[in-house]
């Protein structure tokens, strides 16, 4: 009886031994990862295909697959009476592997880079006028929300840079709520009502360039930081909730060994009795 308890011992601390070390090999695998976010790797890169209908992201700077070989997406009108809209949303290409954290003091910075052409002077009216609209979202979320009036519809490219301070909304992006981007645009086109277009320009066009390698292009810097939330996991606190916060697969290692212990102490129990 007794050495049957030592073998049951033995084999829940020889478990707690194997967790400790496949538990930073599994955590070094996802960090590894050049498309998934790491305090080393923060930059979320914009792709998408020629004419915009698909926008994805990744953390990978190098990798374009999937993306338009002329390095953006864009839509032409060329009859009159057309109306420059544009709404989309450029979303993560796979799931997070695990939490993104983010320093709570921090900034996230958005740079992109467009080009417009559509008939500013043509609000008049019933005419649907609205400037570009950007929207940082987590999953369905909505975080920030800004409208850029600035940006030229006058054909000529313009570089964009929103920052958006940290609040307590984005100081932990979840494994089923990556960020996302959404455009939005709509302004009427150039529109030649005497000769249909046969002489003057009509239409319009509207540009969003995506990431070109090398360059610090279509891309999302989030203030990536290595850690969870305070006393995740950890218990009531102490040395072992900070450890617990540190290395991956602690807390179920000190589960382990409190097992391992009550079943020695049970055997020296039964023998006493």
């Amino acid at each position: 009886m007794q050495a049957g308890r030592v073998v049951k011992a033995s084999g829940l601390v020889l478990l707690m031994v194997l967790s400790t070390v496949a538990a930073p090999a599994s955590a070094q695998e996802v960090v590894q990862d050049p498309k998934q976010p790491s305090p080393d790797n923060p930059h979320m890169h914009i792709y998408g295909n020629d004419d915009l209908s698909q926008c994805f992201s990744h953390f990978d700077g190098n990798d374009t697959t999937g993306s338009s070989s002329e390095g953006y997406g864009e839509e032409v009108w060329t009859s009159q009476n057309s109306q420059i809209e544009m709404d989309y949303t450029c979303k993560m290409e796979e799931s997070f592997k695990q939490d993104m954290y983010l320093d709570g003091n921090g900034t996230i910075e958005i740079l992109l880079i467009f080009q417009i052409d559509a008939d500013e002077g043509g609000c008049q009216g019933n005419a649907k006028c609205e400037n570009l609209n950007l929207t940082l979202s987590k999953g369905t979320f909505e975080l920030a929300r800004e409208e850029f009036p600035n940006v030229p519809l006058n054909g000529n490219e313009y570089t964009l840079n929103w920052q958006i301070p940290i609040d307590n909304n984005m100081t932990r992006f979840n494994r089923t709520e990556e960020p996302q981007l959404r455009v939005e645009f709509s302004y009427p086109g150039y529109n030649d009502a005497l000769t249909g277009c046969l002489f003057f320009y009509c239409g319009g066009e509207f540009r969003m360039y995506y990431h070109d390698p090398g360059n610090d292009t279509a891309e999302v810097e989030f203030p990536v930081v290595n850690q969870t939330i305070p006393g995740e996991g950890g218990g009531e606190g102490g040395i072992s909730g900070a450890v617990s916060d540190a290395l991956p697969g602690f807390g179920l290692v000190a589960g382990i060994g409190a097992l391992a212990i009550a079943a020695v102490g049970a055997s020296r129990f039964s023998r006493e009795e």
